[in-house]
């Protein structure tokens, strides 16, 4: 008999077996899904977006929106010339935009409608303007996933109970909760404590840390008025979402960039003055 017919059989068994232990709650069926893996009948990256989809039943959209400090916007009182320099630094495709303060968020503005510049007499950003979705920060992102497919909205202004904003949540967000970062130098985004000590001995920490934790923790003094988060410290002092691994010095603490995107700042490597002294 062929070997490769008389291995057939053998997996087609032990697949059947295995699709065939019906789990009774969601800890079994994960127990399945990486019983699944481990016979290599799924992939990494599968187990990951299954996961993923599985999770996002579980998680409101406060736990994945950009927070209000860290929200690129544009003013609708700002010059024409303004907003369209604001929005090739930037490099988004949809802004949020405010008329006289972060607590009225009159439309969205898609980047593409700029090119209309070129062809109206007449150009009005107010005119262009789509409107804004609002949902609370509560909502389910399988929820919202399916309210973006329906609708075709690809961005949602998120608010609180008392109806003052608080983030923007994007598709892309959503999607990216799904799909996941598998890579394992990211797990701690994931951890419940924001201030981590470091193998080499400093400190990571997450970018939604508040600076007033963050000024208890490492006594430090830096001002909160502006700004709540550290997060929303280092963009305020940069003016920009920096890039990975790019260090900010703030008032003799650097802040080395582990992981950011294009939108936001997720975490931070902090290294404190004398720390930085005992290095040269």
């Amino acid at each position: 008999m062929d070997s490769s017919t008389g291995s057939r059989p053998r997996f087609l068994e032990r697949l059947s077996s295995l699709l065939l232990r019906e789990p009774e709650d969601r800890e079994q069926l994960m127990q399945l899904l990486h019983a699944a893996f481990e016979r290599n009948l799924l992939d990494a990256d599968a187990l990951t977006i299954i996961e993923g989809a599985l999770a996002a039943a579980d998680t409101c959209v406060r736990d994945v929106m950009v927070p209000r400090a860290q929200m690129d916007v544009v003013d609708i009182a700002d010059s024409l010339d303004d907003i369209v320099a604001y929005v090739i630094r930037t490099a988004h495709s949809r802004f949020p935009v405010i008329d006289g303060g972060r607590d009225n968020v009159i439309g969205i503005l898609l980047a593409k409608d700029l090119l209309r510049i070129h062809t109206e007499e007449d150009f009005n950003v107010r005119d262009w303007l789509r409107p804004a979705v609002f949902i609370p920060e509560s909502k389910r992102l399988n929820v919202l996933l399916r309210e973006f497919r329906v609708s075709r909205n690809h961005m949602a202004v998120v608010v609180d109970e008392y109806a003052g904003i608080c983030g923007m949540v994007t598709i892309e967000d959503v999607l990216e909760q799904i799909v996941g970062d598998i890579e394992d130098e990211y797990d701690f985004d994931e951890a419940d404590d924001n201030i981590q000590l470091d193998q080499s001995g400093r400190y990571r920490v997450k970018a939604q840390t508040e600076i007033a934790d963050f000024n208890t923790a490492f006594d430090t003094h830096f001002d909160d008025d502006e700004c709540d988060t550290v997060g929303g410290l280092i963009l305020q002092q940069l003016g920009r979402v920096p890039k990975r691994n790019e260090c900010v010095d703030v008032d003799g603490v650097r802040f080395q960039i582990l992981r950011a995107d294009s939108r936001r700042i997720y975490t931070l490597l902090v290294t404190l003055p004398q720390e930085k002294d005992e290095r040269v």
